[in-house]
Protein backbone atom coordinates (compact mmCIF):
# COMPACT_ATOMS: atom_id res chain seq x y z
CA UNK A 1 0.00 0.00 0.00
CA UNK A 2 1.55 3.34 -0.99
CA UNK A 3 1.69 5.68 2.37
CA UNK A 4 -0.10 8.39 2.75
CA UNK A 5 2.44 11.83 2.90
CA UNK A 6 2.97 12.83 6.21
CA UNK A 7 3.85 16.46 5.03
CA UNK A 8 1.44 19.40 6.61
CA UNK A 9 1.50 22.43 4.89
CA UNK A 10 0.41 24.88 6.97
CA UNK A 11 -0.23 28.88 6.53
CA UNK A 12 -1.36 31.56 9.13
CA UNK A 13 -4.25 31.72 8.20
CA UNK A 14 -7.11 30.31 5.98
CA UNK A 15 -6.84 33.17 3.20
CA UNK A 16 -3.48 32.86 3.31
CA UNK A 17 -3.82 28.93 2.61
CA UNK A 18 -6.20 29.56 0.01
CA UNK A 19 -4.02 31.92 -1.46
CA UNK A 20 -1.26 29.01 -1.82
CA UNK A 21 -3.45 26.28 -3.56
CA UNK A 22 -2.37 24.18 -6.45
CA UNK A 23 -3.77 25.97 -9.65
CA UNK A 24 -1.52 23.97 -11.80
CA UNK A 25 -2.06 20.51 -12.31
CA UNK A 26 1.23 19.81 -12.92
CA UNK A 27 2.56 21.13 -9.58
CA UNK A 28 0.43 19.43 -8.14
CA UNK A 29 1.24 16.23 -9.72
CA UNK A 30 4.76 16.75 -8.86
CA UNK A 31 3.87 17.47 -4.68
CA UNK A 32 2.42 13.66 -5.26
CA UNK A 33 5.83 12.36 -7.15
CA UNK A 34 3.89 11.63 -10.18
CA UNK A 35 3.89 12.45 -13.81
CA UNK A 36 0.92 13.06 -15.95
CA UNK A 37 2.06 9.50 -17.72
CA UNK A 38 1.18 7.74 -14.68
CA UNK A 39 -2.19 9.04 -14.73
CA UNK A 40 -5.21 6.55 -15.82
CA UNK A 41 -5.94 9.67 -18.51
CA UNK A 42 -5.05 12.30 -18.95
CA UNK A 43 -4.69 16.02 -18.06
CA UNK A 44 -7.57 18.23 -19.55
CA UNK A 45 -6.97 21.45 -18.25
CA UNK A 46 -9.61 23.91 -18.12
CA UNK A 47 -9.74 27.90 -17.77
CA UNK A 48 -13.51 27.66 -17.47
CA UNK A 49 -13.62 25.69 -14.12
CA UNK A 50 -9.75 25.03 -13.58
CA UNK A 51 -7.70 23.49 -10.85
CA UNK A 52 -7.77 24.41 -6.90
CA UNK A 53 -7.00 22.64 -4.56
CA UNK A 54 -5.22 24.10 -1.00
CA UNK A 55 -1.99 22.48 -0.05
CA UNK A 56 -3.48 21.32 3.11
CA UNK A 57 -5.91 19.00 1.17
CA UNK A 58 -2.85 17.89 -0.91
CA UNK A 59 -0.83 16.87 2.19
CA UNK A 60 -3.98 14.16 2.51
CA UNK A 61 -2.96 12.69 -0.66
CA UNK A 62 -1.80 9.86 -1.52
CA UNK A 63 2.20 10.06 -2.86
CA UNK A 64 2.93 7.81 -5.41
CA UNK A 65 -0.54 6.82 -6.17
CA UNK A 66 -2.19 7.93 -9.48
CA UNK A 67 -5.57 6.76 -8.34
CA UNK A 68 -5.96 8.34 -5.03
CA UNK A 69 -9.83 8.97 -4.13
CA UNK A 70 -8.79 12.55 -3.14
CA UNK A 71 -6.96 13.43 -6.30
CA UNK A 72 -9.38 12.11 -8.69
CA UNK A 73 -12.06 14.42 -7.03
CA UNK A 74 -10.19 17.22 -8.02
CA UNK A 75 -7.97 16.74 -11.25
CA UNK A 76 -9.34 17.54 -14.46
CA UNK A 77 -9.32 14.70 -17.15
CA UNK A 78 -9.67 14.20 -20.60
CA UNK A 79 -12.90 12.19 -20.04
CA UNK A 80 -14.96 15.77 -19.13
CA UNK A 81 -14.91 16.66 -22.85
CA UNK A 82 -16.70 13.71 -23.69
CA UNK A 83 -20.29 13.91 -24.07
CA UNK A 84 -23.01 11.89 -22.33
CA UNK A 85 -26.32 11.33 -22.66
CA UNK A 86 -28.55 12.76 -20.48
CA UNK A 87 -26.00 14.97 -19.21
CA UNK A 88 -26.51 18.32 -18.97
CA UNK A 89 -25.33 22.30 -17.67
CA UNK A 90 -28.21 22.61 -15.13
CA UNK A 91 -29.22 19.24 -13.74
CA UNK A 92 -31.27 20.05 -10.72
CA UNK A 93 -33.35 22.83 -12.58
CA UNK A 94 -31.60 25.75 -10.49
CA UNK A 95 -32.28 28.30 -13.59
CA UNK A 96 -36.40 27.77 -12.91
CA UNK A 97 -36.02 27.93 -9.31
CA UNK A 98 -34.99 31.72 -9.07
CA UNK A 99 -36.87 34.02 -7.09
CA UNK A 100 -34.38 36.36 -6.67
CA UNK A 101 -30.79 37.23 -7.75
CA UNK A 102 -28.86 34.13 -6.05
CA UNK A 103 -32.42 32.82 -4.35
CA UNK A 104 -33.62 29.95 -5.38
CA UNK A 105 -36.91 27.87 -3.93
CA UNK A 106 -37.52 24.61 -5.13
CA UNK A 107 -39.12 22.99 -1.52
CA UNK A 108 -41.89 24.09 0.49
CA UNK A 109 -41.26 26.24 3.97
CA UNK A 110 -37.19 26.53 2.79
CA UNK A 111 -35.17 28.72 0.20
CA UNK A 112 -31.41 28.59 -0.52
CA UNK A 113 -29.39 31.71 -1.03
CA UNK A 114 -26.36 31.42 -3.34
CA UNK A 115 -24.14 33.73 -0.95
CA UNK A 116 -21.11 33.59 -3.44
CA UNK A 117 -19.64 31.62 -6.36
CA UNK A 118 -16.11 30.73 -4.74
CA UNK A 119 -14.96 27.39 -3.40
CA UNK A 120 -11.68 26.23 -1.71
CA UNK A 121 -11.98 23.37 -3.99
CA UNK A 122 -13.23 22.40 -7.43
CA UNK A 123 -14.78 19.34 -6.85
CA UNK A 124 -14.78 18.09 -10.95
CA UNK A 125 -18.04 16.43 -10.54
CA UNK A 126 -19.51 19.62 -8.85
CA UNK A 127 -23.20 20.27 -9.83
CA UNK A 128 -23.08 23.76 -10.17
CA UNK A 129 -19.73 23.81 -12.07
CA UNK A 130 -21.82 25.73 -15.23
CA UNK A 131 -23.18 28.08 -12.78
CA UNK A 132 -23.90 31.62 -13.91
CA UNK A 133 -22.68 33.23 -11.00
CA UNK A 134 -21.84 36.29 -12.65
CA UNK A 135 -25.20 36.89 -13.52
CA UNK A 136 -27.46 35.07 -11.21
CA UNK A 137 -25.46 34.81 -7.97
CA UNK A 138 -26.47 37.27 -4.96
CA UNK A 139 -22.84 38.64 -5.03
CA UNK A 140 -22.76 41.04 -1.73
CA UNK A 141 -24.40 44.03 -3.23
CA UNK A 142 -27.31 41.78 -4.68
CA UNK A 143 -28.32 40.62 -1.41
CA UNK A 144 -30.81 43.14 -0.71
CA UNK A 145 -32.79 41.77 -3.58
CA UNK A 146 -32.85 38.48 -2.08
CA UNK A 147 -33.50 39.68 1.70
CA UNK A 148 -36.80 41.29 -0.14
CA UNK A 149 -37.79 39.07 -1.92
CA UNK A 150 -37.72 36.68 1.54
CA UNK A 151 -39.49 39.73 3.30
CA UNK A 152 -42.55 38.43 0.62
CA UNK A 153 -42.28 34.93 1.24
CA UNK A 154 -43.87 34.65 4.85
CA UNK A 155 -44.15 30.88 4.27
CA UNK A 156 -40.01 30.66 3.90
CA UNK A 157 -38.91 29.40 7.51
CA UNK A 158 -35.80 27.88 6.66
CA UNK A 159 -33.46 29.75 4.92
CA UNK A 160 -29.87 27.56 3.11
CA UNK A 161 -26.54 29.40 2.40
CA UNK A 162 -25.05 27.75 -0.27
CA UNK A 163 -22.33 28.51 -3.19
CA UNK A 164 -20.22 28.23 -3.84
CA UNK A 165 -19.37 27.88 -0.28
CA UNK A 166 -20.94 30.55 2.32
CA UNK A 167 -17.60 30.25 4.53
CA UNK A 168 -15.94 31.63 1.53
CA UNK A 169 -17.61 34.60 2.97
CA UNK A 170 -15.01 36.42 5.48
CA UNK A 171 -16.34 37.14 9.31
CA UNK A 172 -17.47 40.86 8.43
CA UNK A 173 -19.71 39.81 5.44
CA UNK A 174 -21.11 36.35 7.30
CA UNK A 175 -21.97 38.35 10.24
CA UNK A 176 -23.56 41.12 8.44
CA UNK A 177 -25.74 39.24 6.34
CA UNK A 178 -26.99 36.75 8.94
CA UNK A 179 -27.90 39.63 10.77
CA UNK A 180 -30.30 40.98 8.41
CA UNK A 181 -31.40 37.38 8.23
CA UNK A 182 -31.92 37.39 12.04
CA UNK A 183 -34.32 40.44 11.15
CA UNK A 184 -36.55 38.42 9.12
CA UNK A 185 -39.38 37.30 11.45
CA UNK A 186 -40.51 34.47 9.70
CA UNK A 187 -37.21 32.64 9.69
CA UNK A 188 -36.52 29.97 12.04
CA UNK A 189 -33.33 28.03 10.80
CA UNK A 190 -30.07 28.95 9.09
CA UNK A 191 -29.21 25.72 7.30
CA UNK A 192 -25.32 25.98 6.08
CA UNK A 193 -23.76 24.06 3.65
CA UNK A 194 -20.17 23.63 3.67
CA UNK A 195 -16.87 21.43 2.25
CA UNK A 196 -14.65 23.96 4.26
CA UNK A 197 -14.14 21.91 7.34
CA UNK A 198 -12.65 18.91 5.70
CA UNK A 199 -10.75 20.93 2.67
CA UNK A 200 -9.81 24.69 4.73
CA UNK A 201 -10.32 23.46 8.54
CA UNK A 202 -8.16 26.58 9.68
CA UNK A 203 -11.61 28.44 8.35
CA UNK A 204 -13.56 27.02 11.13
CA UNK A 205 -12.04 29.64 13.92
CA UNK A 206 -13.47 30.52 17.06
CA UNK A 207 -14.79 34.06 15.54
CA UNK A 208 -16.84 32.20 13.39
CA UNK A 209 -18.12 29.81 15.74
CA UNK A 210 -19.23 32.83 17.86
CA UNK A 211 -20.93 34.38 14.96
CA UNK A 212 -22.97 31.09 14.30
CA UNK A 213 -23.88 30.78 17.52
CA UNK A 214 -25.18 34.55 18.32
CA UNK A 215 -28.01 33.92 16.06
CA UNK A 216 -31.42 33.94 16.89
CA UNK A 217 -31.70 31.49 14.71
CA UNK A 218 -31.50 27.49 14.72
CA UNK A 219 -27.96 26.64 12.98
CA UNK A 220 -27.55 23.62 10.99
CA UNK A 221 -24.33 22.85 9.28
CA UNK A 222 -24.31 20.27 6.62
CA UNK A 223 -20.51 18.95 5.58
CA UNK A 224 -19.46 17.63 2.33
CA UNK A 225 -17.07 14.56 2.67
CA UNK A 226 -16.95 11.98 0.51
CA UNK A 227 -14.10 10.00 1.67
CA UNK A 228 -12.79 9.08 5.06
CA UNK A 229 -9.14 9.97 3.84
CA UNK A 230 -10.54 13.48 4.36
CA UNK A 231 -10.88 14.20 7.38
CA UNK A 232 -7.55 14.26 8.84
CA UNK A 233 -6.63 16.06 12.10
CA UNK A 234 -7.35 19.63 11.29
CA UNK A 235 -10.34 18.34 9.81
CA UNK A 236 -11.91 16.76 12.92
CA UNK A 237 -10.79 19.27 15.07
CA UNK A 238 -12.66 21.85 13.10
CA UNK A 239 -16.03 19.55 12.62
CA UNK A 240 -15.53 18.99 16.66
CA UNK A 241 -15.75 22.55 17.30
CA UNK A 242 -18.50 23.07 15.05
CA UNK A 243 -20.37 20.45 17.12
CA UNK A 244 -19.82 22.01 20.30
CA UNK A 245 -22.11 25.02 19.03
CA UNK A 246 -24.42 23.00 19.98
CA UNK A 247 -25.99 22.62 16.57
CA UNK A 248 -26.99 19.71 14.50
CA UNK A 249 -23.99 18.72 12.58
CA UNK A 250 -25.19 16.50 9.55
CA UNK A 251 -23.12 15.42 6.74
CA UNK A 252 -23.63 14.30 2.92
CA UNK A 253 -21.97 12.69 0.22
CA UNK A 254 -21.84 12.21 -3.05
CA UNK A 255 -21.37 8.57 -4.50
CA UNK A 256 -18.56 8.30 -7.18
CA UNK A 257 -16.97 6.27 -9.37
CA UNK A 258 -13.42 5.46 -8.25
CA UNK A 259 -13.60 7.51 -4.75
CA UNK A 260 -16.11 6.11 -2.68
CA UNK A 261 -18.01 3.27 -4.56
CA UNK A 262 -17.14 0.34 -2.41
CA UNK A 263 -18.32 -0.85 1.31
CA UNK A 264 -15.37 -0.58 3.19
CA UNK A 265 -15.11 3.09 2.37
CA UNK A 266 -18.57 3.59 2.62
CA UNK A 267 -18.61 2.22 5.98
CA UNK A 268 -15.26 3.72 7.08
CA UNK A 269 -16.89 7.47 6.20
CA UNK A 270 -19.79 6.95 8.66
CA UNK A 271 -17.50 5.93 11.38
CA UNK A 272 -15.18 8.23 11.13
CA UNK A 273 -18.04 10.96 10.55
CA UNK A 274 -19.52 9.85 14.12
CA UNK A 275 -16.55 9.78 15.81
CA UNK A 276 -16.69 14.31 14.76
CA UNK A 277 -20.39 14.10 16.12
CA UNK A 278 -21.85 14.53 12.39
CA UNK A 279 -24.57 12.11 11.51
CA UNK A 280 -24.20 10.31 8.07
CA UNK A 281 -27.63 12.02 6.01
CA UNK A 282 -27.31 12.12 2.40
CA UNK A 283 -25.49 9.92 0.10
CA UNK A 284 -26.58 11.75 -3.30
CA UNK A 285 -26.48 9.92 -6.74
CA UNK A 286 -24.38 12.26 -9.05
CA UNK A 287 -26.38 14.98 -10.40
CA UNK A 288 -25.83 14.06 -14.16
CA UNK A 289 -24.01 17.88 -14.86
CA UNK A 290 -22.21 17.63 -18.18
CA UNK A 291 -18.23 16.49 -17.82
CA UNK A 292 -18.68 14.69 -14.54
CA UNK A 293 -20.29 11.43 -16.47
CA UNK A 294 -16.96 9.50 -15.86
CA UNK A 295 -18.24 9.48 -11.91
CA UNK A 296 -21.59 8.15 -12.14
CA UNK A 297 -22.77 5.27 -10.12
CA UNK A 298 -25.47 3.60 -11.48
CA UNK A 299 -28.68 3.50 -9.21
CA UNK A 300 -28.81 -0.67 -9.08
CA UNK A 301 -25.08 -0.47 -7.57
CA UNK A 302 -26.05 2.04 -5.15
CA UNK A 303 -28.86 0.34 -4.21
CA UNK A 304 -26.95 -2.90 -3.36
CA UNK A 305 -24.09 -0.56 -1.79
CA UNK A 306 -26.91 0.93 0.77
CA UNK A 307 -28.11 -2.28 1.78
CA UNK A 308 -25.02 -3.87 2.43
CA UNK A 309 -24.10 -0.95 5.26
CA UNK A 310 -27.43 -1.28 6.02
CA UNK A 311 -26.32 -4.94 7.32
CA UNK A 312 -22.75 -3.91 8.35
CA UNK A 313 -23.67 -0.46 10.50
CA UNK A 314 -26.54 0.90 12.81
CA UNK A 315 -29.16 2.47 11.23
CA UNK A 316 -28.44 6.22 12.31
CA UNK A 317 -24.70 5.57 10.73
CA UNK A 318 -26.13 4.79 7.37
CA UNK A 319 -27.03 8.04 5.10
CA UNK A 320 -30.28 8.22 3.18
CA UNK A 321 -29.77 7.23 -0.52
CA UNK A 322 -31.28 10.31 -2.79
CA UNK A 323 -31.64 11.72 -6.07
CA UNK A 324 -32.65 15.10 -6.62
CA UNK A 325 -35.11 14.75 -9.91
CA UNK A 326 -36.13 19.03 -11.00
CA UNK A 327 -39.63 19.68 -10.33
CA UNK A 328 -40.58 17.15 -7.68
CA UNK A 329 -41.40 18.61 -4.06
CA UNK A 330 -38.72 17.12 -2.22
CA UNK A 331 -35.41 14.81 -2.65
CA UNK A 332 -36.29 10.78 -4.17
CA UNK A 333 -35.20 8.76 -1.05
CA UNK A 334 -34.42 5.41 -3.35
CA UNK A 335 -33.85 3.09 -0.48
Amino acid sequence: MVARTQQRWQTPSWKQELAAAFTDPIALLQALELSPAQLPAPIQPSTRFPLLVPQGFAALMRRGDPNDPLLRQVLPLAAETRPAAGFVLDPVGDANARLAPGLLQKYQGRALLITTGACALHCRYCFRRHFPYANTGARSDRFAAAIAALEQAPDVEEIILSGGDPLMLDDVALAALIARLDDLTQLKRLRLHTRLPSILPSRITERLCAILSGSRLQVIVVAHINHPAELGQEARLALLSLAGLGAPLLNQSVLLRGVNDELETLAELSEALIATRALPYYLHLLDPVSGAAHFDVPEAEARVLISQLRRRLPGYLVPRLVREQPGEPSKTVLL
